[in-house]
C-alpha cells in the first residue's frame, strides 16, 4: 500500500507555496505528512504563517534551526533520511529554493523516492546566489518539475532536463494569495499603524547582498531618507536585517528615516493587508515581485537581477539593484506617473494546486 505524501516546508515563503496543495490534497483525501524542517523559526515568522493560511500543526518538526549553509543543509539531511526510512513516503514535495529544498531533494534521490519540485525552473543566472545553486541542484534530481511560468520552462529545455519531466502548472503562490486577499483586506493593520490606504510604501529587506554589506546597506538607507520625505514608508523589520543594522551601528539612522514606521515580521494576511493597499512596493524578496505583479501594484526590486524575470517582462516590476540615485530616481517617477501597468501571467489564476494535485497522483498511481 503506497504510503503518504509528504511536503516539506523550512523557511516562511515556503508556506504560502504548501498551503494551497495541502488544502487540495486534503479535500481528495490524500494521506498527507506535513513536515517542518525548522530552517526558520519564531513566532511571527513561522507558527503565525500556519495559522493566518489554515495550516494544521506540521505532522514532524526537526527543529533543525540556524547555521551555515553546509550545517543547515546537513543536518536536514541526516534527520530527514530517518522520516523516509520509517514512513516510506510515496512522493517527496518540495518547494522554492531553501537550504531544507536541496536538502530533502537529495535524500529522495538516494533512497529511490521520487519528488517533485514545485517552483521549479527560475533562473536568476547569478551562482553568487545560494538559492541558485539550490534551484539548479533540485531540478536536476527531482522527478518532477512544476514550473511557475513558461519562462522556466525554457530555461530546464536548455539544461537538458528530459522534457517528460517537466510541467507547467503556474504560481501557487498566487493560490494563497487569491485564497487569503478577502480576510486580509479586513485586517485592522492600517488603523493599528495609523496610516491611509492608498498613500504608503512597503518596504521588506533581508537579502545578505543588501544587508551583510555595509556600504550596500547604507546605499538603500539614503535611498530611503529620500524616499521618505516623499511618501510614508512601512517596514517590517526581518531579523537578519535588525541585526546587521545593530552590528554596523546603523540602527538609529534606520529608524530616523522620514516617516517610516519600523514593525516586527507581520504575519500572512496582516502583510498582504499591507502590500495589497500599497501605492508602491520595494523589495529584495522573491515572492513579492509575483504578488505585486498580480495586485498590479508597482514594485522596485532591490537587486542586481531576479530568478522571476516574466515579472518584470509581464508585470509591475523594476529591478534597480542597490544603487541609491537608480533607486531614488525609480520611485520618484513611479510616484509621480503611475509606474508600469503590466498584466497578469498564464496561469496565475488560483488553481495551480489543483493541477499539481492532478499530476502528483497520476505519477504516483503509474509508479505503483
Amino acid at each position: 500500500m503506497p504510503g503518504e505524501i509528504v511536503l516539506v516546508v523550512g523557511a516562511r515563503p515556503n508556506f504560502m507555496k504548501i498551503a494551497p496543495l495541502h488544502a487540495e490534497l486534503s479535500r481528495r483525501g490524500v494521506k498527507q505528512l506535513l513536515l517542518h524542517t525548522g530552517q526558520h523559526y519564531d513566532e511571527n515568522m513561522s507558527k503565525v504563517f500556519f495559522e493566518d493560511l489554515g495550516m494544521p500543526e506540521p505532522d514532524i518538526y526537526l527543529g533543525i534551526g540556524s547555521g551555515s549553509h553546509a550545517e543547515q543543509t546537513a543536518k536536514v539531511m541526516v534527520e530527514f533520511e530517518k522520516i523516509c526510512i520509517e514512513h516510506k513516503p510515496s512522493m517527496i514535495v518540495v518547494v522554492g529554493d531553501v537550504n531544507s529544498t536541496i536538502a530533502c531533494s537529495m535524500v529522495a534521490a538516494k533512497l529511490w523516492i521520487p519528488s517533485a519540485h514545485v517552483e521549479a525552473g527560475l533562473r536568476s543566472f547569478d551562482r553568487k546566489m545560494p538559492e541558485e545553486i539550490n534551484r539548479i541542484l533540485t531540478d536536476t534530481i527531482c522527478d518532477l518539475l512544476l514550473t511557475p511560468s513558461l519562462d522556466g520552462n525554457e530555461n530546464l529545455l536548455k539544461e537538458g532536463v528530459e522534457k517528460h519531466k517537466i510541467h507547467f502548472v503556474g504560481n501557487i503562490m498566487i493560490d494563497s494569495l487569491m485564497i487569503n486577499l478577502e480576510r486580509a483586506r479586513n485586517c485592522n493593520i492600517h488603523s493599528l499603524l495609523n496610516i491611509e490606504k492608498g498613500k504608503y510604501g512597503v518596504v521588506t529587506l533581508h537579502r545578505p547582498s543588501n544587508v551583510d554589506n555595509q556600504e550596500a546597506f547604507e546605499r538603500i538607507i539614503t535611498a530611503l531618507e529620500v524616499v521618505g520625505g516623499n511618501i510614508p514608508l512601512v517596514l517590517p523589520l526581518h531579523p537578519r536585517t535588525k541585526k546587521q543594522a545593530e552590528n554596523f551601528g546603523l540602527s538609529d539612522r534606520l529608524k530616523s528615516i522620514p516617516n517610516i514606521i519600523i514593525t516586527e515580521p507581520a504575519g500572512y494576511l496582516d502583510f498582504v493587508s499591507l502590500m495589497a493597499s500599497a501605492k508602491i512596493v520595494l523589495t529584495d524578496s522573491g515572492g513579492l515581485q509575483e504578488e505585486t505583479t498580480t495586485l498590479s501594484i508597482p514594485c522596485v526590486t532591490l537587486r542586481e537581477n531576479t530568478e522571476r524575470p516574466i515579472t518584470v517582462t509581464e508585470g509591475t516590476n523594476t529591478i534597480v539593484g542597490n544603487d541609491t540615485d537608480t533607486i531614488i530616481s525609480t520611485v520618484l517617477d513611479i510616484l509621480e506617473n503611475g509606474g508600469k501597468t503590466g498584466c497578469i501571467p498564464d496561469l496565475w489564476d488560483g488553481k495551480t494546486a489543483v493541477r499539481i494535485s492532478d499530476i502528483l497522483l497520476s505519477h504516483i498511481k503509474n509508479n505503483d
